[in-house]
């Protein structure tokens, strides 16, 4: 095994706990989220503090849709506040989208990772 051979097997290592931890991540988050929006929560500072933790977890498709969840009860209490959290989600995982502050529309695939990445099914890589 050469030099790359040894650093591509730490890096895909690394990349599938990573994927682990989102999932732990998501499994968490979901009944936070579920309380919230069953109880009709309007605690700002509570949402923010899910919003921000949720926005570390947000390249994950299950991720995601728990903070479009989030964001879109929020945008009931606080339009500004959500966009801005739409803006650092863009930010943060380059989505592309003209979606609208309630972020209505799906975030294609590829989209869903840094700059520079790309999700696949074993993780997240480099483009090539």
């Amino acid at each position: 095994m050469n030099d790359y051979d040894a650093l591509f097997q730490s890096v895909s290592t690394i990349a599938k706990e990573m994927q682990g931890l989102q999932i732990l991540a998501v499994t968490q988050y979901t009944p936070v989220v579920e309380a919230i929006i069953a109880s009709r929560s309007r605690d700002v500072r509570h949402i923010e503090h899910t919003l921000d933790g949720l926005l570390d977890f947000a390249c994950h498709p299950a991720g995601l849709q728990l903070f479009k969840t989030l964001c879109r009860h929020y945008y009931h209490i606080d339009p500004s506040a959500t966009v801005d959290y739409i803006n650092a989600y863009r930010e943060m995982w380059d989505a592309k989208e003209t979606e609208g502050a309630a972020m209505i529309a799906e975030v294609k695939p590829g989209f869903l990772c840094p700059k520079g990445y790309k999700q696949t099914e074993v993780g997240v890589h480099p483009r090539i």
